[in-house]
Order: C-alpha cells, then structure tokens, then sequence
C-alpha cells in the first residue's frame, strides 16, 4: 500500500531563485520583490502551477528572481503574454511585473484589454515616474515640468494616472500601495492575489538613482500621516497624524474637512470597494499631492466573469455536427458579390 507523505508547507525562501538580484542597492524592487515571496506561501498553490511574466525594464528582472516558471517577454507585451497563457492553461496561476514606461507606453494597449476582459491574473505595475534601465528619461507618469535626459526644459506632457485608466477600462479589482510600508503591500498583495479576475496593484516605488524622492511626501514620518489616506471598506475617509480630518463630497467634488466644530464621521465620504458603479472609485484615484492626500489600499474590488472561464465554457458546450463550420464558411465566403482576381 502506497503511503503518502505530507506536504510541506513552502516558505518565503522556497520561491527564491538561485540568481543573484541585480537591481541598484537601494531599490524599491527589493522590498516588493521580498512581499512578493512571503505572500506566496499563503496562496497555498504550487510552485510549478505559478507563472511571472514581464517586459522590458529594470521591474521586468523579476521572473528571474522566482523560483517558479516565468518569461521575460519583450518590451510592452507582457500583458499579451500573459493573456495568451492564462486563456490556454486556465489552471495556472499568473502575475505579471511591469513599470511605468513598459506597462504605459508601449504596452498601454495590451494593458486596457487584459482590464477590460477581466482575465484572471494578478498585474504589479511598478510606477517610480521615470524610465529606470534606460538611465533616467521622462515616463508616462512624470509630472509636468520634470527635468531630464530627454526632457531638458522641463516635460510637457500630462501624466497618465494608472488606476484612473484602470477604473476607466473596468478593473474589478483596483489598488495602491507603498514600497516602504511592508505591512500595507503585503496586506494589498494577499487581497490582489485572491481575487478571481484581473487585478491591478499600483505600487509606488523609489529609484534612488534617477528619480530620488519622488515619493517622499509620502514616506517621511512627518508628512506622511497628511498625505496618505488609508482606504478601509466601510469606513469614513479620515487622515491626519490625530486622525483630525476628513474627506466629504461637495457637490461632486471632494473637499478636505476638519472634525469637530459640528463635523462629524457621519458627513464625511464612506469607503466602498464593493459599489458596482466605480465612480467614487475613480474620484478617489484623481486626488493627488499636494491638493489632497493620495489613497492607499484597495480603490475597488467587485465580481465580474472572467474572460478565460467563459471560453472554456462555450468551448465545453455541444460541438457543432461535423463540416458544419466548413459549411458556414464557405456560405460566407460565397454569399452577396464576389470576385474572382486572376
């Protein structure tokens, strides 16, 4: 009689390649790279069932650094990639790992139609607002009037704003978190992972090397209570090293209030990841430094069929009798005007 043994449960080492990381000492990637192997454990799925897919970029050296099947695809079309393999081994477990410049620019496409049809993966876009392994030109993302390489007077471009385009492309699920703050991006990779359908994490992510502190309004310990806002489903928008303010709706617009002097919690903007019409949502995903403080966590996280469990089940259903489909082609191909080109 065959006797089998347990299994035992993987640790955040066992996800670890034998390659040495070779990103600038100093990089956000580590941290995230670091969340990434302790979440995994906790998904309870096999190493040889897990696939990371990148592009090009100092982000895209991530599947080398997991110990588990991936491909560094090329410059843009990871999310293609990814489709293709999800749709035709629905079993498997899918992350995709791209930046700001390879997720945004060339790759916006293949970005806004992974989204929109909702295939199941799990997509880490890894925003530091400048291109990285190219040596420090404007991306997607930099602000108006950054200075570099190729932007010597300052760009001229307006930003894109990833989980706005997100939201817009009906993400189901949507979210933002922090390279520094371990405990909040391991909270937000464990909610992202789970999620049956596309999910989009945003992570801010420090280049210390080409665009040092462009997050720092965020990270220094005596700011960054006034310019984060922790999202909590259910719970009123409220910020402040005293917790002392709010956000609450005027009109349409969100407006930052002061509790007490007859506000309260009940007059602020209450969290709702689960509201089937993503226009809060999105309100919250276009509030931005230093106007207001910038959210974090998850903007939004609702049910939709995925796209690769819907073919699968047109493709289980009664087959059509056999010629029938060479039949319907050659009506078509014969039907209305036809010419015949020598």
């Amino acid at each position: 009689m065959k006797v089998e043994m347990p299994v035992e449960p993987l640790k955040p080492a066992d996800f670890a390649s034998d390659q040495e990381v070779r990103w600038c000492p100093g990089c956000g990637d580590y941290a995230i790279l670091a969340q990434v192997k302790k979440t995994l454990p906790g998904l309870g799925i096999p190493k040889e069932k897990i696939v990371f897919i990148s592009g090009i970029g100092c982000s895209s050296r991530f599947p080398y650094y997991m110990n588990t099947y991936g491909f560094h695809s090329i410059h843009g079309r990871a999310m293609a990639v990814a489709s293709g393999l999800k749709i035709a081994r629905p079993d498997l477990n899918v992350w995709v790992v791209t930046g700001d410049g390879d997720g945004l620019s060339i790759g916006g496409n293949h970005l806004l139609h992974a989204i929109r049809r909702n295939i199941d993966m799990t997509v880490l876009l890894f925003n530091n607002r400048i291109y990285g392994l190219t040596k420090g030109q404007y991306s997607p993302t930099s602000e108006v009037g950054k200075r570099t390489k190729t932007s010597p007077r300052g760009s001229v471009d307006f930003p894109l704003h990833p989980l706005s385009v997100a939201i817009g492309a009906e993400a189901s699920f949507v979210a933002r978190a922090l390279d520094v703050d371990l405990k909040h991006l391991g909270y937000v990779l464990e909610r992202a992972a789970k999620h049956k359908g596309t999910s989009f994490v945003e992570i801010y992510q420090n280049c210390n090397i080409f665009n040092d502190g462009a997050y720092s309004y965020a990270t220094d310990k005596g700011t960054k209570h006034d310019t984060r806002l922790i999202l909590e489903h259910g719970k009123p928008l409220i910020f402040g090293k005293d917790r002392e303010k709010g956000i609450r709706l005027n009109c349409t617009d969100p407006e930052i209030v002061t509790l007490g002097d007859g506000i309260s919690e009940d007059d602020l903007l209450f969290h709702d990841e689960k509201a089937a019409e993503p226009s809060l949502a999105y309100l919250l995903t276009r509030m931005h430094h230093p106007n207001f403080p910038e959210a974090f966590g998850v903007f939004r996280a609702v049910e939709r069929p995925c796209y690769e469990y819907v073919l699968d089940e047109m493709s289980d259903s009664t087959p059509p009798p056999q010629g029938a489909e060479d039949a319907e082609i050659d009506a078509l191909l014969n039907s209305g005007d036809t010419w015949v080109v020598d």
